[in-house]
């Protein structure tokens, strides 16, 4: 009696583990199928958004080795037959040893000259209008004394609001009263944004004392929150509105691996976001446009923050 028990027990066991295989070979087969249609979905995203900058050459970064690099992220206010301009323009730096991101806002109204395209002064956002992202790269790149892009990201502001809303959107925290957009009013403190208020939420620029600086402390804010709501474990589910809101909205010359290898070697650096900004003053002159002014000592010294950053002799 004791052996056919002992066999009944065996044989429960061997049933029992059975089903646990056959449970766990579910799991993993259906693991494997979603991985599966992730990488097809991704790579066809990733085909769509990905546009390299005609004839600028690649500077090349070790991103398996953390080396520290530089992402230009233009928002561009685009309609039907009008380019638009560079409503947003933020120069960032990102290294990985010492898990540090800087974003610096340059004022829309910053008064520069244009390479490539005359010898007269301009605002820093005409340069997208009048060549696109890569004379916004070459531009901007003069400003700041020739710190280099490695990659640039241009992102649809009107489109925005979907990226937002894709992540299941985003939490921030206002320190300012008053803060309104329309009949749109955001109040002091920790404050819950979807789409559309988040896109009215960079927009204001009148009802802040800070004007144009406010409001690119509120870009750099909501990009922030919306990189690390993107990279959250518990967002498995958004996946497919997330690239769809990036395959719509985003172009890049990020490749698929390239993402890969910035989620795995520089995530640590999500969490220490230092924004810098650009000291200057208001000049109108004779009756002209009104530019935000920048001196050379100025730019040099943005030059070298950046510099430093970026690990450049």
């Amino acid at each position: 009696m004791k052996k056919v028990r002992t066999d009944k027990r065996r044989k429960k066991k061997r049933k029992g583990l059975k089903i646990f295989l056959i449970v766990l070979l579910v799991l993993v087969l259906a693991l494997i199928g979603y991985l599966g249609y992730a990488y097809w979905k991704t790579s066809s995203t990733f085909d769509k958004i990905h546009t390299p900058i005609s004839g600028k050459a690649n500077s090349s970064v070790s991103l398996d080795k953390k080396q520290p690099f530089s992402v230009l992220i233009l928002g561009v206010d685009e309609r039907e037959g009008d380019k638009g301009r560079s409503d947003t323009l933020i120069a960032a730096t990102v290294n990985g040893k010492t898990n540090k991101i800087q974003m610096l806002s340059i004022p829309r109204d910053t008064k520069t000259l244009i390479p490539g395209y005359d010898s007269n002064p301009h605002k820093i956002n005409a340069a997208y209008t009048y060549g696109g992202v890569k004379m916004a790269d070459a531009t901007t790149t003069q400003f700041l004394n020739g710190i280099p892009f490695n990659y640039y990201i241009k992102i649809n502001m009107d489109g925005f609001k979907d990226l937002v809303d894709a992540v299941g959107g985003v939490e921030v925290t206002n320190d300012k009263d008053g803060l309104k957009l329309g009949s749109k009013t955001f109040e002091k403190g920790k404050i819950s944004l979807n789409g559309t208020d988040a896109l009215a939420y960079v927009r204001i620029r009148k009802t802040d004392a800070e004007g144009d600086f406010g409001r690119q402390k509120r870009q750099q804010q909501v990009m922030s929150a919306i990189a690390e709501k993107a990279l959250s474990t518990g967002l498995i589910w958004r996946f497919d509105g997330i690239l769809n809101a990036i395959g719509d909205n985003i172009q890049t010359d990020f490749t698929m691996t390239d993402i890969t290898r910035i989620a795995r070697n520089y995530r640590g650096a999500l969490g220490n976001v230092e924004n810098l900004q650009v000291t200057g003053e208001g000049s109108r002159v004779s009756g002209g446009p009104w530019y935000y002014v920048v001196s050379d000592k100025e730019r040099a010294r943005l030059h070298d923050e950046l510099a430093k950053n970026l690990e450049l002799n």
